[in-house]
């Protein structure tokens, strides 16, 4: 295992929650743990901790295991079949904050590219086979070097913000399945040196493209969320207004 993309040794899941009520669980999901089992069956992953917390939790829709941010777990089978009824007839108005190599100046971009999944996270632009997919990308912070990024899927395929930024030359930072690149502290800071025999780590140690809200309206009542950064992609972020702005 890569130990620099290992998940969190503990997580207390009730200090993940932003929200909840008798119907519904909202979490801020931490980086670098999985939404649901995965094919080996041994690392922990939302699900259980949220089957450990509340015996009927059900989660409504996956977030990739290295992205954080807002979750919906339902409580009950109605809540979950309501908002998964929002999301399949996309009505879930979702944002999320990706930091992206280079400066890009986009203000309402449309990338309207169909993407074919072809299994075992094998994902391609097929204008041919694949299934419709839909992202509007707005700027929303300039560094020297990077760009902080809003983007609004309209539809769910598996990574369809990651391979749409790709498809504009602007890799997620430290995506490399999409040519993304880690940030070193050394590439920012002029004169930084490091201890004889040590090797450095990138700033985040994981692709930064964050769930930062989510609003859905359910029986008449108006829902929205939004999740504050976790720790890695505010230090990435601190440390670029320090040197790189």
């Amino acid at each position: 295992m890569d130990i620099s993309k290992s998940q969190p040794k503990f997580l207390k899941f009730s200090e993940l929650i932003i929200f909840e009520n008798d119907n519904l669980i909202v979490i801020n999901k931490p980086p670098l743990v999985s939404s649901l089992d995965d094919r080996e069956g041994g690392s922990m992953n939302i699900l259980r901790l949220a089957k450990r917390y509340y015996e009927d939790a059900q989660i409504c829709h996956r977030l990739d295991r290295e992205t954080s941010g807002v979750m919906l777990i339902a409580k009950n089978p109605e809540t979950y079949r309501l908002v998964s009824m929002e999301f399949e007839h996309r009505r879930v108005d979702k944002k999320y904050h990706a930091l992206i190599e280079g400066v890009h100046k986009f203000d309402n971009l449309k990338v309207d590219l169909p993407i074919l999944n072809q299994g075992n996270k094998n994902v391609n632009i097929d204008r041919v086979n694949g299934k419709n997919a839909i992202t509007y990308f707005n700027s929303i912070r300039y560094f020297n070097h990077f760009t902080l990024v809003e983007c609004k899927p309209i539809t769910g395929r598996m990574h369809q913000i990651r391979i749409h930024l790709a498809t504009q030359r602007a890799s997620i930072v430290g995506d490399d399945l999409y040519k993304g690149k880690p940030v070193y502290l050394s590439q920012l800071k002029r004169g930084y040196s490091l201890g004889k025999g040590q090797e450095e780590l990138p700033i985040m140690r994981r692709f930064a493209l964050h769930a930062r809200s989510v609003s859905f309206t359910i029986e008449g009542s108006l829902f929205e969320f939004e999740a504050p950064y976790p720790k890695d992609f505010s230090t990435l972020i601190k440390q670029l207004e320090k040197f790189d702005s």
